[in-house]
């Protein structure tokens, strides 16, 4: 990017250019023409704290103290940036790069680091203070939630060590331990009859029986279900592509980033036709509210999902035990984990540590040197 051409300056004043993605400062002083690179990047933030040195120019050269030399100005490596900014650019690069909802956790953690580091250089963060941070972090939050937001630091400071704000990664070699998951528990099979007679025999909530049976026949993610459009069914039911998800409107690609063919069976055929009319359109949602609307996951499970289960005496487990669910009994009934893998979007290698006490279809060495 080039010069940002602007009306020349009234004398005695600072003027902040971009140049090449970069800021500078710009100014006359005594007849001679003066130009201070700052060795930041053209944002809008950035441009503000480029003002702040722009206002100290300026107040010099009215007491006639200005550093010809311009040492006085530079920005030190050592006080630079401070965290909060370098944070604070980082997320305004990465924007445009994540959905929105990915972006509140960036909002969030930006909160954190004014709390902890306040006006901290970010050169001047060492690993002792990542440690202390990350401790401090543990107090409130889940340890899963802490080690997503040292890695969100990880990587802001890999992008400010390419954008030559930072000289180093405090974050690099902080581990944050997370106790092992806690073994899914799926519902019986007495149950799952139970769940669906539930929901079909509610006066109320009969209407998201055809959604709870998906979840438990097809063990599909729940936001992939909710996410589910005609245009994605064949034109008979038999099948399905799982491409994308929805989740409380905001529609994104699978959690994997793949797609996936979901072959339906007979019964789950049969569901989705009583479901389309002649109405339906492509783009139209297959499950949906009572008002036409997404479903929200968590207006089902507060409302109907814990109401099912309360009154068939179920212990509670989440809507997602569904996928759980499905997996344990697909592998009881002695279904190759890889097959299974496929049908659900599972990485194979998640599946055994998970699901290892049920996998039948285990590898056996074969005799090949009978004698």
């Amino acid at each position: 990017m080039g010069i940002k051409f602007v009306p020349k300056a009234p004398k005695g004043t600072v003027a902040i250019q971009g140049f090449k993605g970069r800021l500078r400062l710009r100014w006359s002083y005594q007849g001679k023409r003066y130009c201070l690179y700052v060795e930041l990047p053209d944002t809008p933030i950035n441009r503000k704290a480029a003002e702040i040195k722009a206002r100290q120019i300026e107040l010099d050269i009215i007491s006639g103290n200005l550093d010809k030399t311009l040492v006085k100005y530079k920005l030190q490596k050592e006080s630079s940036i401070t965290l909060a900014l370098l944070f604070s650019n980082f997320t305004e690069y990465k924007a445009k790069k994540v959905y929105s909802r990915t972006l509140d956790k960036y909002k969030g953690l930006a909160k954190h680091i004014q709390s902890f580091f306040g006006n901290k250089s970010a050169n001047l963060v060492k690993e002792r203070d990542a440690e202390n941070f990350a401790d401090w972090l543990g107090e409130a939050l889940t340890p899963t939630t802490v080690k997503e937001r040292v890695g969100l630091l990880k990587a802001c400071y890999d992008w400010g060590l390419k954008q030559k704000l930072v000289t180093e990664n405090p974050w690099e070699d902080i581990t944050v331990r997370v106790p092992p998951k806690q073994r899914p528990n799926p519902f019986s099979r007495k149950e799952v009859a139970a769940i669906l007679n539930g929901f079909r025999n509610h006066p109320k909530y009969n209407y998201y029986a055809d959604y709870v049976e998906f979840l438990l026949g097809t063990g599909c993610r729940i936001s992939e279900a909710i996410g589910l459009r005609w245009k994605q069914c064949k034109p008979d039911c038999t099948g399905c592509w799982i491409s994308e998800t929805l989740t409380r409107g905001i529609r994104k690609e699978t959690k994997t980033g793949r797609d996936r063919y979901l072959p339906l069976t007979p019964h789950l055929t049969q569901v989705l036709l009583n479901r389309k009319d002649d109405s339906a359109q492509a783009e139209d949602l297959v499950f949906t509210t009572p008002q036409g609307n997404p479903i929200d996951d968590h207006n089902f499970r507060n409302r109907a999902w814990k109401k099912i289960l309360n009154q068939l005496n179920i212990e509670y487990r989440k809507p997602y035990a569904c996928r759980a669910t499905f997996v344990s009994h697909a592998l009881d009934a002695g279904m190759n984990p890889v097959d299974v893998a496929e049908l659900t979007g599972h990485n194979v290698r998640t599946l055994y540590e998970h699901y290892a006490g049920s996998i039948q279809s285990r590898p056996k060495l074969p005799e090949l040197y009978k004698t």
